[in-house]
């Protein structure tokens, strides 16, 4: 397949298009920024399948003439990951880029014949939800409160009945936190995983001081990528919403302290009293996602938990990680 990813410079959309790469696909990343240093040495093996588009989500024509190029599917992966402060700033950029972006690409997509599109989600579209319910199904009602999360919940329904309308194959899947490979700052993320912020901490030569331990269903960027080529894949997946998660649960603690092990003179741990935090954990707790669905249909389950994800990540992060 040829598959164009917008928001591909992105660190979930990178993890996708390495994934893709790998499996012999050829890749189109659009996205308003260029690939990092880090994505260009790990892609060089990949040169001859990748191609680069350099424009803004918004830019309806821009659009239209990158999917009009010539591909078989498409992953909506533009967003921002906007905290309470962006919320309050600029409301209308958010709605822009996470809501209203989409319409022209799954016209475009519809008038192209477009094979299938993803619709990158998030676990926040279930919202205040979270906090009543232990395990959160596709079926569980959705209660979102950010506008991150109204966003991605209302972009789901916006995709479920534009594919409906047109007749086209669109698939939206719920992420839970994500963490991993080419996860960096920047203009569209305000809310950075903890394990990234240990990470960077340790290319500073800093402890990582965590504010709390942040137990969660962390899902490592590869297992993502993973799921998400599948679904790209498959002939015709039987749901039009699929969670993607871990059935593992782990503290952020627990994983930097399996990130530190052989690391010398880094440590992670939790803020003692008097100490002033170095990772703050910005995601609130909530329940668990449910995989079912992808395991009953695929057999699909992650592969990497707290202690092989740390590892995997450890060599990542040795390779790439410290630029």
């Amino acid at each position: 397949m040829h598959v164009l990813i917008f928001g591909g410079a992105g660190f979930v959309g990178l993890n996708i298009a390495q994934g893709l790469l790998e499996r012999g696909h050829a890749v189109t990343i659009f996205d308003a920024t260029g690939l990092p240093a880090a994505a260009q040495r790990a892609f060089e093996p990949y040169r001859e399948r990748l191609h680069l588009v350099q424009g803004d989500v918004t830019d309806a024509s821009a659009v239209a003439a990158a999917i009009g190029n010539g591909c078989d599917a498409v992953v909506m992966g533009a967003a921002i990951t906007a905290g309470a402060e962006r919320d309050a700033a600029d409301p209308e950029r958010i709605l822009a880029v996470n809501l209203l972006a989409q319409v022209p690409i799954l016209r475009a997509a519809h008038g192209s014949g477009i094979r299938r599109v993803i619709n990158l989600s998030s676990a926040a579209s279930y919202g205040a939800s979270g906090q009543r319910f232990a395990v959160l199904e596709e079926t569980t009602p959705c209660e979102p409160v950010s506008l991150y999360a109204i966003s991605k919940f209302a972009s789901e329904r916006v995709a479920a009945r534009l594919s409906d309308l047109w007749k086209t194959d669109v698939i939206s899947v719920r992420l839970s936190a994500v963490f991993g490979p080419f996860e960096r700052g920047g203009g569209v993320r305000d809310t950075p995983s903890p394990q990234a912020l240990i990470a960077a901490c340790c290319a500073r030569n800093e402890p990582a001081l965590l504010n709390e331990p942040g137990d969660k269903d962390w899902v490592y960027a590869v297992d993502v990528a993973d799921a998400v080529c599948l679904l790209l894949e498959a002939e015709k997946p039987r749901h039009a919403l699929y969670n993607i998660s871990n059935a593992a649960t782990f503290t952020a603690e627990t994983w930097g302290r399996a990130f530190a092990t052989g690391r010398t003179g880094f440590t992670c741990r939790l803020a003692q009293h008097g100490e002033t935090p170095t990772v703050p954990v910005f995601a609130p707790n909530r329940g668990r996602l449910s995989t079912t669905r992808l395991a009953d249909e695929f057999g699909w389950r992650a592969r990497f938990d707290c202690a092989t994800s740390a590892e995997h990540f450890g060599g990542w992060f040795d390779q790439y990680g410290r630029d």
